[in-house]
This record gives structure tokens, sequence and C-alpha cells, in this order.
């Protein structure tokens, strides 16, 4: 394929992915196909020979699309959110055409400063301690996912106090989380090699919002210091996936502090809306989070030695929005959820709770304010009617297996 060849078929690609974009509300949010149906539309082997883009494209209009459950359809309101972007596409157009492999400065000079540079914006823009930035004890670096990042800060904080007390006492460490955090972290321990029944899961209740209870994780301590174990890290979480709950990074930091315990913080899920000044403090207390003074080489900041070029898909996003559009982005989806809750108040068949362990029927619905890009007002809307609709029927339902 010569450079005119890639031109065509990348204007081609561009045009069927804004289509499809322009389109998606036609199509059902969740894949209606059954398991297997795909074997039954493709060949059992690759083509000998080259076959059309168009050809290509027809297929995964035909026989891709349908299986495709649309994650950014303006009706999904499904799991979590995976927001993408018409920048970020672009970005990820210029990363996957220069293909890069920087594990290391010299592999690509650009995709290393230019990544210590966008996550100095970003951490600005989050309005972080400047111990956070590049030029202080901190620094930062894009992660595949969020288990990934979980996983390495684990790994870092196992290997921090095994320096310090012996290899042999991996079977004393202990990790606390409330039972409100992703169950990510759970794996990350098994990875890690850290004894499951040393995973501390501290319940959280609707006294407090579903956030971790500071006197709770400290007894916990207290306890495990007093039978020989060896506590060494603590996740907190700014957003957890099933309740949004936000604990208190403060005080959760200073005891963490007080017994030399690695503070991590899981933003993941909320952490992007502290861009906006008035919800910076769900993160007051971030300062308490651990920080490590490394040299920037990324190859051991994470697992694979090859990295894409990330950090252009980032750099792209701020530039073509701004920071003042991303700001206004999330205000105002954070006002189509307050929206979503007055509609649910103003129905007497329904209640506004945080999970718990009873409930008569629940329905679960992400908030909007870190929906899909698309989503707007009539969405959250259609939304409320399905989920009258079917509390009407679960109704009528129960009331006739009563009688």
């Amino acid at each position: 394929m010569d450079s005119e060849q890639l031109r065509e078929y990348g204007h081609q690609m561009v045009d069927f992915i804004a289509d499809y974009y322009k389109s998606i509300e036609s199509f059902p949010v969740l894949s209606q196909v059954k398991p297997g149906y795909l074997r039954e539309l493709l060949p059992d082997a690759a083509p000998k020979h080259p076959e059309s883009l168009q050809d290509v494209l027809n297929d995964v209009q035909q026989k891709i699309i349908p299986g495709v459950t649309h994650w950014q359809s303006p009706d999904y309101f499904a799991y979590y959110p995976s927001n993408s972007s018409t920048a970020g596409f672009l970005g990820e157009m210029l990363s996957a055409g220069f293909n890069i492999v920087g594990f290391s400065w010299v592999t690509s000079p650009a995709a290393t400063e230019l990544e210590v540079i966008v996550l100095d914006w970003l951490a600005k823009m989050l309005k972080l301690p400047n111990e956070f930035l590049s030029s202080g004890q901190g620094g930062g670096v894009i992660q595949g996912t969020a288990s990934e990042a979980i996983l390495f800060v684990l790994l870092a904080a196992r290997d921090k106090v095994l320096r310090k007390i012996g290899r042999n006492s991996l079977e004393k460490l202990v990790v606390y989380a409330s039972d409100q955090t992703h169950s990510a972290l759970q794996k990350a321990c098994q990875i890690a090699g850290i004894y499951l029944e040393n995973f501390r899961v501290l319940k959280a209740d609707s006294s407090t919002n579903y956030a971790l209870i500071p006197y709770q994780l400290h007894e916990a301590i207290i306890n495990d210091l007093s039978s020989g174990f060896i506590p060494f890290l603590l996740c907190a979480t700014v957003g957890t996936t099933s309740s949004a709950a936000v604990d208190p990074l403060s005080d959760l930091g200073k005891i963490a502090k007080a017994n030399d315990i690695w503070f991590h913080v899981d933003a993941a899920y909320a952490g992007s809306a502290c861009i906006c000044p008035e919800y910076r403090h769900h993160i007051d207390g971030i300062e308490e989070a651990t920080n490590e003074n490394t040299v920037v080489d990324f190859k051991d900041w994470q697992n694979p030695l090859g990295r894409r070029f990330r950090s252009l898909k980032l750099w792209m996003v701020l530039r073509l929005y701004g920071v003042e559009n991303l700001q206004s982005y999330i205000r105002n989806h954070i006002k189509l959820a307050e929206q979503f809750m007055q509609l649910i108040s103003s129905d007497p068949r329904f209640e506004v709770v945080a999970p718990r362990t009873f409930s008569l029927v629940c329905f679960r619905l992400i908030p909007p304010e870190v929906g899909a890009p698309l989503t707007e007002e009539s969405h959250v809307k259609a939304a409320w009617k399905v989920l009258q609709d079917q509390a009407t029927i679960l109704l009528r339902e129960a009331a006739g297996k009563h009688e």
C-alpha cells in the first residue's frame, strides 16, 4: 500500500466511522446476536489474495456491527462509561501511524517528553500539589487500564516493604480497602502473591454514603500489628463503580502515614470531574498519597517493554477541546444526573438508594455526568421511561403472585 492508497483508504475509514457515529442511535445498545454467530458468517481461513477495503467495510457493517454493544451510544447507561471523542480518535490515528516502541527516551524522545508534559498539564488542571509534578517528587505515566495501574502500585509497594523486612515476610503483608473498592485490587493481590486471607475488606454502609470509615481502618491496623502482620498498602477510591462513594482521603492518608503504609488513591471513575473547581474538594487530601522520586524511563513504570505513543491522544483532547469546554461538558452531564434524580423523586414507586443487601427490585443506571459524549436530556428521559415501564410490569407481576 503506497501513500496515495493509504490516503484513499484513510478517507474511506474516517467516513465510515463518522457515519457510524451519526447513526449510532439507530442501533440497539445491547447486541442481539447469539454466541457463535460470527463463525457462521465468516470463512474458516484467511483469504489467499487481497480484498478491497470496501469489501471489508461491508462485512463490518453487515456482520461485525450486529455483534457490537454500543458503548458510545447516548442511550448507554450500563456497567461504567467508556468515553471516547473525535479528538481522541484522531490521536489514536496518529499513534498508530507513528507506531513507535517508546520503552526508553532514545527510542522516541517526543513520546517520553510529551507524556511527562501532558500529565503535568493534567495534574495542574486537578490542582494537585507541586510534588506530583515531574519537576517535583512525582510525575506520571499513562497505563493501559486502571487495573494495570493498581497492579503496578501494589507491586511497587510490596517491593518497597520487602526490601526493608526481607523477602521471606511476604506472607505477613496486609492490604486494606473498603467493600466498595474495585475488584481489580483483589486480582492484583493474587498476581502479586499477597495471601487472599490478608486482603482486608472493610465494610462500608449508608451512614457514610458507603465511604471507608477511618476508625474501622485504624482498628483493623491495630489488630493486625498486634497479631504480627505487616500493613503495607491502603487503597482509597474517589467514585467507586458500585456506589460512587468518595473515601475521606485526608483522614485515611494520615492513618496510612502514621503506620508507614503506602497510600494509593483510585480516582479512575470520578476523578476527572475534579477539574471543575466546585468539585475539587472531592480529592482534598490527595497530597497524602505516596510518591516515589525515580528516573523517567517508562519501561520500568509498567509491565510491557513496548509502549505506544499514548500521550498523543490526551494531548489532542486537551488542545482541541480546551479546559473550559471539558469543564462545561462535565457540568452539563452532572446537570443531567440531577434531572434524572428529580424524575426518580417524582415517582412514589422509586427511591434513590445506594447499593444495599436487601431490596424488592434494584435498578442500576450509570449517572450521565460521566456518560457517553453524545448523551443529552432526551436520552436520560428515554432511559427513565424504560425504568418506569419495567417497574409497572414487575409490580403487576408481584401483585398477581400475591393474589
